[in-house]
C-alpha cells in the first residue's frame, strides 16, 4: 500500500514549520518529510513530530547560500569540506528525526564536467558508505531545469549512470513525478524502467506544481501504476497548495479521495 508523506517544506506554510506537524496529523498523514530542517535544534522537530503522532522520512542535505544561487553542494568541485559537513549535520538530524531516507543535493555544475562528476561521485561514495552504517538510504532526484536552472542532475538517465558509477546498494533515485513529467515525460513507462533503483517517489500537478488533481498528469492512472509495479513505500506530497481558490493546504486535500489508490 502506498503511504503519502505531507512535505512540510511546500504544505502548510501559512504556520511556523515546527506546527505543521500537528497541521499534517489533524489531516491525516502519518508520514511528513521537509526539504531542510536546519533551522530549528532537532530535538524541537522530534517532539513535534511525536506529539502529531507523525514519522519524518525524509529530508535534504542544506542548499547552502540559496540566495546567492547555491542548490546543494555534492557535485560542485573545491567544496568537498563544507559538503562534508552538511552531510554530518544531515545524520545529527536524521538521527532524532528518525528518518531512514536523505536526499543529497547536487548543486548547480556543469553536467557536462568531468570534475563535477568525479566531485559528484566521490562524495556521494562517502555519502552512502557513511549512511549505510546509519541504516539510511541515500536517494537523488533529477530536477528540470525551469526550476532549478544549471542544476547538475536533470535525467533519469544520468543519475542511474551516477548510481552505478558510485556503485553501493543503499544509493536510489528519487523519481519525482513533476521533474519527470517536465524534462522527460512518459512517467509510467520511465518508473517501470527504473523501478529497481527507485527509492522514493514524490508527486505535484504539472505544469505548475499544484494540487496533483490538477494539471496535465492523469494521477489516478500513474499512481495506480506505481502500486501495481509493487512500489509499496513513500509518496511524497511536494506540492503547493492552491491558496487563493482552495483556502489553503487542508481545503486541497479532496485529491486523496478522488486520484489516490
Amino acid at each position: 500500500m502506498l503511504k503519502y508523506a505531507a512535505n512540510l517544506s511546500f504544505l502548510y506554510t501559512e504556520l511556523p514549520l515546527v506546527e505543521r506537524f500537528a497541521a499534517a496529523g489533524a489531516d491525516g498523514f502519518r508520514y511528513v518529510e521537509l526539504h531542510e530542517p536546519y533551522s530549528l535544534p532537532p530535538a524541537d522537530l522530534r517532539n513535534a513530530a511525536l506529539q502529531a503522532h507523525v514519522q519524518t522520512v525524509l529530508h535534504n542535505t542544506a542548499f547552502g547560500d540559496f540566495a546567492a544561487g547555491e542548490r546543494g553542494l555534492a557535485a560542485v568541485p573545491g567544496r568537498e569540506a563544507e559538503f562534508e559537513k552538511q552531510l554530518h549535520a544531515a545524520f545529527v538530524y536524521s538521527s532524532q528525526l528518525g528518518n531512514k531516507l536523505i536526499h543529497v543535493l547536487a548543486g548547480v555544475a556543469d553536467a557536462a564536467s568531468a570534475a563535477a562528476r568525479a566531485t559528484y561521485v566521490r562524495n556521494l561514495a562517502l555519502a552512502a558508505s557513511e549512511a549505510a552504517k546509519r541504516g539510511i538510504t541515500v536517494v537523488i532526484e533529477p530536477i528540470n531545469t525551469r526550476d532549478m536552472p544549471g542544476y547538475f542532475l536533470t535525467t533519469l538517465e544520468q543519475a542511474a549512470d551516477i548510481q552505478d558509477a558510485v556503485g553501493l546498494p543503499n544509493l536510489k533515485l528519487l523519481f519525482d513525478c513533476y521533474h519527470v513529467q517536465a524534462m522527460q515525460g512518459d512517467l509510467v513507462r520511465r518508473f517501470e524502467r527504473f523501478r529497481d533503483r527507485i527509492g522514493h517517489v514524490q508527486i505535484a500537478g504539472a505544469p505548475e506544481r499544484h494540487e496533483p488533481d490538477t494539471g496535465e498528469i492523469n494521477y489516478r492512472y500513474v499512481l495506480s501504476a506505481i502500486a501495481v509495479s509493487g512500489y509499496d513505500d513513500y509518496i511524497g506530497c511536494e506540492y503547493r497548495p492552491v491558496r487563493d481558490v482552495r483556502g489553503g493546504t487542508s481545503a486541497g486535500l479532496g485529491w486523496r479521495h478522488t486520484v489516490a489508490p
